[in-house]
């Protein structure tokens, strides 16, 4: 099984506004925690996710926690 790329250890501290959301999860994307599409000779796809409201997230940053997009502090187990 492939492994995604670790672009941070730790996670992406981000205020979204209302929307919709692609979550990277194969590590690749210049645009991180944002998918940019550089997962296209890989087996991994994005996350879509929507926020109904204005918050702060964390988002993953290691790609490897068990509540994809938002960090679960797998990251201390790398």
């Amino acid at each position: 099984m492939a492994e995604p790329e670790t672009p941070k250890k730790g996670p992406y501290e981000v205020e979204l506004e209302p929307g919709t959301y692609w979550w990277c999860s194969c590590g690749r994307s210049r645009t991180q925690p944002f998918c940019d599409g550089s997962h296209k000779d890989t087996p991994f796809k994005p996350l879509e996710f929507t926020l109904g409201e204005r918050r702060k997230v964390w988002l993953c940053g290691c790609k490897r926690t068990a509540d994809p997009p938002f960090c679960d502090g797998s990251h201390k187990k790398l």
